[in-house]
């Protein structure tokens, strides 16, 4: 059967320099590309969840375009030549094993972390010539959040807000919104160091949200989170894509990206293995059945434990 026009495939045979073949639109034929995948309707209750409206993308442009990008930590080649388009309006999940690249990926993606080649375009900004312009238009929850958390939770957001340079008057109504979404009311004015993991990947969710992003790049977002706040920011964050939002989040747990997500790119050793819409990545297959396929790597979980047996 024919492959859709718009699903990925590696060049695993690319060495680090020379590319630029490959690059051209090899990652998708987006300027053939039509509007994304229709997100379902969201029932009334969510959408009250959603207490920012996010920045609009034009049509045709992605709100994410990675071409030929690189990461080599001294002798060790962390990515090797990703390129990736994420459609505005997706819920776009990044899956791969402990180690595949991802958050290096996700770090350069966003501007934290410079890469060695490569370039990345935000809703058509460049990260690295224009980082204040790009920088704007996404919101950034990093795996293993790191917060001024002596503020309360209160403080936190209005700090960033004011960071973002609103005014006054909207951060605090943009704050007092978001805490009311996230549930956060009551705990509003303890410190953050006392909040539980699920309330401080809350917190952190809603000061990357203060500003209206166009774009959440979310790294591990549910990792050690309760299943009522997962279903919180779950809930949310559909919100948000139905508004005209991008969402693009990593994990390694597959039922989650194939609930959540409409676009999935496999990564592996650095480098993509398939990437476009989950029903093209699956092919028929559960995602998780997919990601081993391509990864490989499973052996038989009882072999040489003959002797791990009831009496």
């Amino acid at each position: 059967m024919t492959q859709p026009h718009h699903f990925q495939e590696p060049h695993d045979n690319l060495p680090l320099t020379g590319r630029d073949e490959a690059r051209s639109r090899s990652y998708t034929n987006h300027d053939k590309q039509a509007s994304p995948a229709p997100v379902e309707q969201e029932s009334a209750a969510a959408h009250e969840q959603a207490p920012v409206q996010p920045e609009t993308v034009p049509v045709g442009e992605a709100a994410l375009e990675i071409s030929g990008l690189v990461k080599v930590f001294d002798d060790k080649v962390a990515v090797n030549g990703i390129n990736l388009f994420v459609p505005y309006g997706s819920f776009f999940g990044l899956v791969g094993r402990n180690g595949a690249g991802k958050t290096t990926t996700l770090s350069m993606a966003t501007g934290m972390l410079r890469p060695t080649e490569g370039t990345v375009r935000i809703a058509g900004v460049d990260v690295w010539s224009q980082p204040l312009d790009a920088k704007r238009k996404v919101g950034v929850l990093p795996d293993g959040v790191f917060l001024f958390d002596r503020l309360t939770g209160e403080q936190l957001i209005t700090y960033a807000g004011r960071l973002h340079g609103l005014d006054e008057k909207t951060v605090a109504s943009r704050t007092a919104d978001l805490l009311r979404a996230m549930d956060l009311q009551d705990a509003a004015g303890r410190i953050v160091a006392d909040y539980s993991a699920g309330m401080t990947k809350k917190v952190a969710l809603a000061a990357a949200m203060i500003h209206a992003p166009s774009l959440l790049v979310l790294d591990e977002p549910f990792e050690a989170v309760d299943p009522v706040s997962a279903s919180n920011i779950q809930d949310i964050l559909k919100a948000f894509v139905a508004r005209g939002g991008t969402v693009i989040l990593s994990s390694h747990v597959m039922d989650l990206v194939q609930r959540l997500c409409d676009h999935v790119a496999i990564m592996n050793d650095g480098r993509l293995l398939a990437a476009g819409t989950t029903g093209e990545v699956r092919g028929g297959l559960s995602l998780e059945e997919r990601f081993i396929s391509l990864v490989g790597g499973r052996h038989e979980g009882g072999e040489g434990l003959s002797w791990l047996q009831s009496l």
